[in-house]
């Protein structure tokens, strides 16, 4: 399933955008929309330059598709357009090896969607620190997965 217009919006506001590269507060270097690596699979370096919002954009769908492979590849129960999305943010911030792992898919994959939903706010740590922007991520991707 494609991420929606809905779900690109929710991710580029909390990822922002740079053309420059950041060190992102899990200690990261970073850029475009939440980038952490270039459009060949590489890890940025502090070398690797700066991106147009064009060249980001491509990259943003590119990233996409990998995490929505992710999402069909992890979940065995069938997902509203609004589920997917949440849970493509989730993995698009985290990564897909954190979903794998969590209570969350498990819950999910065992049809507990109220207690999956539970989940999303537990992820509100980096380098061992609850972040406000983490906080506030994780609610509205727990409120656009219960719109289902």
């Amino acid at each position: 399933m494609q991420t929606s217009k809905t779900g690109i919006d929710l991710i580029c506001h909390f990822e922002g955008w740079s053309s420059k590269i950041y060190l992102c507060s899990g200690n990261r270097l970073t850029r475009g929309y939440g980038f952490t690596r270039d459009m060949k699979g590489n890890p940025l370096t502090l070398d690797s330059g700066e991106i147009t919002l064009e060249e980001g954009q491509q990259q943003l769908k590119h990233e996409l598709q990998r995490f929505e492979r992710a999402i069909e590849r992890l979940i065995k129960v069938p997902l509203e357009e609004c589920q997917n999305d949440a849970l493509v943010s989730f993995a698009f911030n985290l990564g897909s090896g954190a979903l794998q792992s969590s209570t969350l898919r498990r819950k999910l994959n065992r049809g507990d969607f109220d207690g999956a939903q539970r989940e999303f706010h537990k992820w509100v740590y980096a380098g061992g620190k609850k972040l406000r922007g983490l906080i506030l991520r994780r609610a509205a991707e727990a409120k656009l997965f219960g719109r289902a």
